[in-house]
């Protein structure tokens, strides 16, 4: 899949979303699943069996963003988070494949009896 270059990236703080234009496909990503999916090592591990699953972070949010040569962002979140480089390729791939990651995180943290709220414990009873 070609990465169409890009033609727009605006932060709005107060709905904690980052808007990618790529020409004429435009995306809107929310600040959760964007730190949940951060390239970072420290979220992604050195390789796939590192990776570490994300929990809690419903409310989390963007603080700010710089541009990283003309190829990437780095995005600043507030839990403090801040190592992952977000290139412009990883950004339309998260865009156009937003629904497939989303569902496939859901179904990491109902695996885990994990949970997207931080103030909340999940107990499983059962199987």
């Amino acid at each position: 899949m070609k990465t169409p270059a890009i033609t727009g990236i605006q932060l709005h703080k107060k709905s904690k979303t980052l808007a990618l234009s790529f020409g004429p496909q435009q995306f809107e990503l929310n600040a959760e699943f964007l730190r949940v999916h951060s390239p970072s090592a420290e979220v992604r591990g050195h390789s796939p069996d590192q990776a570490i699953l994300q929990t809690g972070k419903i409310n989390v949010a963007i603080n700010d963003l710089k541009a990283v040569g003309n190829y990437a962002v780095k995005l600043f979140f507030s839990d403090g988070h801040d190592s992952g480089i977000y290139t412009f390729e990883y950004l339309y791939k998260l865009g156009a494949e937003h629904k497939s990651y989303w569902h496939s995180y859901l179904q990491q943290l109902k695996q885990a009896g994990a949970s997207r709220d931080p103030d909340t414990q999940v107990m499983r009873i059962g199987h």
